[in-house]
């Protein structure tokens, strides 16, 4: 972004493109109060910019000399803003025309219209808040779960942030420590203890690494995941979806092969989202059409991170559930023995032997779904995720603390092979510039483009 932008007033709407009862538009800059007045006329006959910071007047918005409708118009003044500059939110009736139309009114007054994120930029250079602080914010409105909700929240007030900070403290002190043993060997300073100086990169390298290990429940809790029910057919895969999505998604017949395609549906399940699929019953056939299904469900398999394996308690296992079984070797597998009111003829050993996870269920009794739930927070993790926890939920600071732990795990090394201390202080650098660009302190223009590009127009 050009510099002299920053120096712009811009304007956006904030609320989301549609009908409804309010509609908010944000004004933020150095002349957001006198934009702002160019278009809004209080019934008090008052101007905005002669305002004091969180007052609120009452009046219309105008554009070319005729009322456009009825606003309240509420003033921030830098630096107690959400961006940290004059910030004036109006907020009208939530239509596309008015909105559309109030939005242009500021644009000919000298407003600009913002970038995707832009609010949130100023806020960020304006030290309003870190880059973690911002990403939560983004990750509030796309959050996919409850639990994701919480867990951006926490981000946008800081947990990651305060993590980052402590890191970096006990960095800057080894480092200090180990220059002070550098450059003044001659004086009175307290050599460096290696067991001492092992320990606390230990500690270190702990910390970065349960970050790490936060990453991929981070992405299932805030983004979820694609998921997808898979059988031969008649083992139940259509009625579990319609328990699951909570009506009649999929058709159920006695009928073997009934579904032909994929279908799809957001289910909340576990503290996260699937984007959960039932698909056709794998088995060979020489029926040119459900040989089309069966490809298209092979096909979705491989695409999704989660499969509920499906197989009857009813019946013995076949050479088309034993292929299925083979297929799925290696993948993140929750198996379900369905069916379990009827009387069982199937091999449950075997079944367990192939799956890590095995639950005995009937797709029939909605029962059923309080079971799933919990068996897919265990699975998954979530149940032991604390919303208050800094955790990594994107790529880019997933990327900056690999960094710093492979520059902890260098300097460990480093100590534990007698190296001399400027070799251990160089990759405590190294892990302190991946520490500072995780929080956003040493990150490039490039990378903030990327950041804010994610976020909505008007935040």
């Amino acid at each position: 972004m050009n510099m002299d932008a920053l120096f712009d007033t811009i304007a956006a709407v904030s609320t989301p493109h549609g009908e409804g009862g309010v509609g908010v538009i944000r004004i933020s800059g150095p002349k957001a109060a006198d934009i702002a007045d160019h278009v809004f006329f209080a019934h008090n006959n008052k101007k905005i910019a002669e305002g004091r910071g969180y007052s609120l007047r009452l009046g219309v918005v105008v554009e070319d000399g005729k009322t456009i409708d009825d606003a309240l118009a509420l003033l921030f003044r830098a630096p107690k803003s959400y961006t940290g500059e004059d910030v004036v939110e109006l907020q009208c009736h939530g239509g596309r025309v008015v909105l559309s139309r109030v939005l242009r009114a500021l644009t000919d007054a000298g407003a600009r219209a913002a970038d995707r994120g832009e609010f949130t930029r100023r806020a960020f250079i304006n030290g309003r808040v870190s880059l973690t602080e911002a990403e939560g914010v983004a990750d509030i409105i796309s959050a996919a779960s409850k639990q994701g909700e919480a867990a951006a929240y926490a981000l946008s007030r800081g947990s990651l942030f305060r993590e980052t900070e402590r890191i970096k403290e006990e960095l800057l002190a080894l480092q200090s420590a180990i220059a002070a043993w550098i450059d003044f060997p001659e004086e009175d300073v307290e050599p460096i203890d290696d067991a001492q100086l092992t320990g606390q990169l230990q500690i270190l390298k702990n910390s970065l690494q349960t970050l790490l290990d936060s990453y991929e429940t981070g992405l299932i809790i805030l983004r979820g995941l694609p998921a997808a029910i898979a059988g031969t057919p008649n083992v139940g895969k259509s009625t579990l979806m319609n328990l699951l999505a909570g009506h009649e998604k999929a058709i159920v017949t006695p009928t073997a092969g009934t579904t032909r395609d994929v279908l799809e549906h957001h289910v909340q399940l576990g503290g996260t989202t699937l984007l959960l699929a039932d698909t056709a019953g794998i088995r060979e056939s020489e029926d040119a059409v459900e040989k089309i299904g069966v490809k298209k469900a092979l096909e979705r398999i491989e695409q999704s991170d989660l499969i509920f394996a499906l197989f009857d308690s009813s019946r013995p296992l076949s050479d088309d559930d034993r292929d299925l079984i083979r297929k799925l070797s290696g993948r993140r597998v929750i198996a379900l023995i369905n069916k379990t009111d009827l009387p069982t003829a199937l091999d449950v050993k075997e079944i367990e032997s192939a799956f890590e996870t095995v639950v005995r269920i009937c797709a029939t009794e909605p029962g059923t779904l309080t079971v799933l739930d919990e068996v897919l927070e265990e699975y998954l993790g979530i149940n032991r995720f604390s919303p208050d926890m800094p955790i990594l939920m994107n790529e880019r600071q997933r990327s900056a603390a690999a960094k710093a732990l492979l520059a902890v795990t260098e300097a460990l090394l480093a100590v534990q092979g007698q190296m001399t201390p400027d070799v251990v202080f160089i990759s405590l650098d190294e892990a302190l510039a991946a520490v500072m660009e995780l929080s956003g302190e040493n990150v490039s223009d490039a990378v903030l483009n990327e950041v804010f590009s994610r976020f909505c127009v008007g935040k």
